[in-house]
């Protein structure tokens, strides 16, 4: 009965903040960001290939043109090595509909075969983990940062910052929002890919964002700029925005040669 309760409690706790979500205007998209956790160099071969030949473009057929496929800079030496997968939606059904989708194409089943079929005794990955969001009223689609520098300098910085309660992460959203932190953010040219609220993942309730930077010293530039900034030493000092985050990480990515961003 307990677990029964629990499972009732927390797809109403889902539906109640799809329900707040959705009163908001203007353009939000749903977003997925898929994890995959893997330790070989013949895993993450597997990987790169389906991700490449089979995943992404699957994805471009099914109208997701803007895929985002990203590893941390701390792989080279991390024993549970990730690749970050981040994906757009336009609805809930689209994310839900997916995977039905790809079941049935025939291009994506052959060309991502050593993937599907990879035998129990050599698994393409270690753990998958799954992560849906839901954009930001201040901004809420994917956007392609402006970039021009190497490739191999860009610095993707993914942010999450937990709460300590649901009211308590409402609070935080807000101060991106009518805080006008996205603003901020914007006119400091932190090149955004996204802001979004956790809808569903291990880790709630969360918040998620990411920025980009031609390189890392151009990061660390940018992150002074805004500490020095008038309106962030205003936002942060406001009592309203007190006490609103319990934990918060940084994860630096590059994206890979294939990844549309």
């Amino acid at each position: 009965m307990k677990r029964l309760l629990f499972s009732l409690f927390a797809c109403l706790s889902f539906l109640q903040l799809v329900s707040a979500a959705d009163n908001y205007s203007g353009p939000r998209d749903y977003f997925e960001i898929r994890v995959y956790h893997f330790a070989t160099k013949e895993q993450e071969t597997i990987l790169d290939d389906f991700l490449k030949n089979a995943f992404l473009p699957a994805l471009h057929r099914n109208n997701r043109k803007l895929v985002g496929v990203f590893k941390p800079i701390a792989n080279d030496t991390a024993a549970d090595k990730r690749a970050f997968v981040l994906i757009s939606h336009k609805s809930i059904k689209d994310f839900t509909e997916l995977p039905g989708k790809l079941n049935k194409d025939k291009t994506f089943q052959s060309a991502g075969a050593a993937y599907i079929n990879a035998p129990y005794t050599s698994p393409a990955y270690s753990r998958m983990e799954t992560i849906l969001l839901y954009g930001f009223e201040g901004m809420g689609t994917l956007v392609t940062p402006k970039l021009n520098g190497k490739k191999s300098e860009n610095v993707y910085e993914l942010r999450s910052y937990e709460s300590h309660s649901e009211k308590i992460s409402q609070n935080k959203i807000d101060m991106f929002n009518k805080g006008d932190e996205i603003s901020l953010f914007n006119r400091l040219e932190f090149n955004s890919v996204f802001y979004a609220q956790v809808l569903s993942g291990s880790r709630m309730p969360n918040l998620m964002y990411m920025t980009s930077f031609n390189n890392m010293e151009e990061r660390e530039a940018h992150w002074k700029a805004f500490f020095a900034d008038p309106h962030w030493k205003t936002l942060s000092a406001d009592p309203n925005y007190q006490h609103n985050v319990s934990k918060n990480e940084i994860t630096f990515l590059r994206s890979v040669e294939y990844s549309d961003l």
